[in-house]
C-alpha cells in the first residue's frame, strides 16, 4: 500500500532530491506540470463515503481518479479529456458503477484546483534494481507531499528508506488529506452544505430573536440553492430551493405573534409567490426523473411507445425552466429577498409588544408543537373509508406543518427522543404524500395526453400513457388503503403520551 508524507515548509522537491542522491541511489524518471481539480457533489456525497475524485491533467494526459480519502488508495481511474456532469454519462463502467450508488442524480462539480509540479523517481539498489518508487507532488497552496510506492519483494528497503526519511529530512505521516489542507486555505470547508436542518438553539432565548435565527438558516439554504437553481445544474438545486421556501412559509404562517403583523404578511405574500413560480419546474423534474421507473411499470412490449412523453416533458421543462431562471434574476425577486435579508438583519428591539415574543423558544415550541399534533390526531381521526380524498390532503399539509416544526425546535429535546417521533411522522407523510403524488401525475397526465394528441402522437404512445395513467391510479388506491394502519402505528396511545409528556418538560 502506497504510503504518504508531508514535506516539512523548508524543503522543497529539488532539495530534498539533491540531499537524497547522497544517501540512496535514485534516477528522475520525469517531471512536469499538473493542474489537479477534485470534484464532489454541491452536498459533499463523495466525501461523506470516503472518496475524492481528481481530474489531474498535464501536457499529455488528463486522467479522473476514485481514491480512498484516508489512505489516498486508488480505487479507480480512467482517461479522458473533459469531467461529465452526471455519474451515468462516464464510459468507464467501473467509475460508473462507484459514483453512481454515491451521486444518484446529484451533478459532480470542482470544488478545488491545485497547480503542481510532480516528480517522478525511483530508488535503485547496488544492482540496480528498483526497490521503490516516489512520487513527489510540490505545491503552491500546501506543503509538497512524497508518495512511496512499495514494490513487492523489496520489504526491507521500503522500511530503511521511511526510517530515512523521517530522521535525515523530518518528514512526517501525513495526516490531513490534501484536499481538507487545501479547502481550509481558500476558506472552505468540507460539508459546508446540507439540506438538512441542524439549528442549535438556546432554550432561554426571546422567542422573536429565535425564529429570525430559524429564518437566517433558511434563508442562507436558499442563496446557497439560487444560482445552481438558475442554472439547472442538477435538480437537486431547485428541491433545495424549494424546501427552504416551504419551511419558511410554514414558520411564517404558524409563529405568529413573534413578527410585526405588517411584516408577516408582506413576506408571506413573497415567500408564497415563490412557491407558485417553482412548483411547475419542480413537477416536470419529478416526471423526468420518475420516467424509468414509469416505463418499467408498463409491459415489455409497449415500455418504448413512452419515449415521446419523455421528449415532450423534457421540452415543456426547460421551458418552464427558463421561466423560472428569469423570474430569480428579476428586480422584483431580488428586492423582496433582499429587504428579507435585511430585516433579519436587524436588532432585535430591546421592548418588543407582540405577545408571543415575550415567550422564550422553549415555551412557544412546546405550545405550537402540541397544537399542531392534536391538529393532526383530529384530523385524521375523522378520516374514514367514505372521506374525501381532500381530507387527506388537508391531512398531509398539516403532518408537514408539525414536521418543519419539529424540525425546527429538535435542538431543545432530547435527541433519541424526538427522532423517534419525527421518524413516526416520516412514515405516515410518506404513505399521504404518495397518495397525493399519484393523483397529480395522473391528472397532468391526462392533460399531457390531450396536448400531445392535438400533436398527432402515435395511437400507440397515447395508449402506453393510459396504461400509465391506470398503473398511478391502482398505486394511489393502494397508498388510500395503507393509510389506516400507519395512522394508527402514528397515533398510538403509549406514543401519544410519550410525546405530550416530552413536551410537558421543564427546560433542562
Amino acid at each position: 500500500m502506497p504510503l504518504q508524507f508531508d514535506f516539512p515548509p523548508n524543503l522543497n522537491a529539488e532539495k530534498f532530491i539533491s540531499k537524497l542522491g547522497g544517501k540512496v541511489k535514485v534516477e528522475l524518471v520525469s517531471k512536469q506540470y499538473m493542474l489537479k481539480t477534485y470534484y464532489d457533489s454541491f452536498d459533499w456525497r463523495l466525501y461523506k463515503s470516503d472518496i475524492t475524485s481528481e481530474f489531474t491533467r498535464s501536457k499529455n494526459t488528463s486522467t479522473f481518479s476514485l481514491k480512498n480519502l484516508k489512505n489516498n488508495r486508488l480505487i479507480t481511474s480512467t482517461d479522458l479529456t473533459e469531467v461529465p456532469a452526471f455519474s451515468h454519462e462516464f464510459e468507464s463502467e467501473a467509475v460508473k458503477n462507484h459514483l453512481t450508488p454515491l451521486l444518484d442524480i446529484r451533478a459532480l462539480l470542482p470544488v478545488c484546483n491545485l497547480d503542481y509540479e510532480s516528480f517522478h523517481l525511483n530508488v535503485l539498489n547496488k544492482d540496480n534494481k528498483t526497490v521503490l518508487r516516489l512520487v513527489i507532488e510540490q505545491q503552491e497552496l500546501v506543503n509538497s507531499q512524497l508518495t512511496i510506492i512499495p514494490i513487492k519483494g523489496y520489504s526491507k528497503a521500503n522500511e530503511e528508506f521511511v526510517s530515512l526519511i523521517i530522521t535525515e529530512f523530518n518528514l512526517v505521516p501525513t495526516i490531513q488529506p490534501t484536499l481538507v489542507i487545501a479547502l481550509k486555505l481558500l476558506g472552505r470547508k468540507p460539508n459546508d452544505y446540507s439540506s438538512k436542518l441542524n439549528i442549535l438553539l438556546d432554550p432561554y432565548m426571546r422567542a422573536d430573536i429565535a425564529v429570525k435565527l430559524i429564518y437566517s438558516y433558511l434563508l442562507k439554504a436558499i442563496k446557497d440553492n439560487e444560482q445552481g437553481t438558475i442554472a439547472n445544474t442538477d435538480s437537486e438545486f431547485l428541491h433545495d430551493f424549494r424546501v427552504a421556501i416551504r419551511r419558511t412559509r410554514s414558520g411564517i404562517s404558524q409563529l405568529k405573534g413573534l413578527l410585526p403583523d405588517n411584516t408577516n404578511t408582506y413576506f408571506a405574500e413573497f415567500f408564497s409567490w415563490l412557491g407558485q413560480i417553482t412548483s411547475n419546474t419542480r413537477d416536470l423534474d419529478v416526471y423526468l426523473l420518475n420516467f424509468e421507473s414509469y416505463k418499467n411499470s408498463l409491459p415489455e412490449t409497449i415500455r418504448n411507445d413512452l419515449d415521446p412523453l419523455y421528449d415532450f416533458l423534457l421540452i415543456k421543462q426547460k421551458q418552464s425552466q427558463q421561466e423560472l431562471a428569469m423570474n430569480l434574476r428579476s428586480i422584483a425577486y431580488l428586492t423582496k429577498i433582499s429587504e428579507w435579508e435585511k430585516f433579519l438583519k436587524e436588532q432585535a428591539p430591546s421592548v418588543v409588544i407582540q405577545a408571543n415574543a415575550k415567550l422564550s423558544i422553549y415555551q412557544l415550541a412546546n405550545q405550537r408543537i402540541l397544537k399542531s399534533y392534536k391538529r393532526v390526531l383530529k384530523q385524521g381521526n375523522e378520516i374514514n373509508d367514505n372521506s374525501h380524498s381532500e381530507a387527506l390532503h388537508d391531512l398531509r399539509k398539516s403532518c408537514k406543518k408539525l414536521r418543519y416544526l419539529l424540525e425546527f425546535f429538535q435542538s431543545l429535546y432530547p435527541e433519541n427522543q424526538i427522532k423517534v417521533f419525527i421518524k413516526s411522522l416520516k412514515e405516515l407523510q410518506e404513505v399521504l404524500g404518495n397518495f397525493q403524488d399519484y393523483a397529480v401525475q395522473e391528472n397532468a397526465l391526462k392533460i399531457f395526453s390531450m396536448e400531445m394528441l392535438n400533436n398527432n402522437t402515435s395511437a400507440n404512445t397515447l395508449f402506453a400513457i393510459e396504461f400509465l395513467i391506470q398503473n398511478l391510479d391502482k398505486m394511489r388506491n393502494e397508498a388510500r388503503n395503507s393509510f389506516s394502519v400507519k395512522f394508527d402505528e402514528f397515533k398510538n396511545k403509549d406514543n401519544q403520551e410519550e410525546f405530550e409528556k416530552l413536551l410537558s418538560k421543564k427546560i433542562r
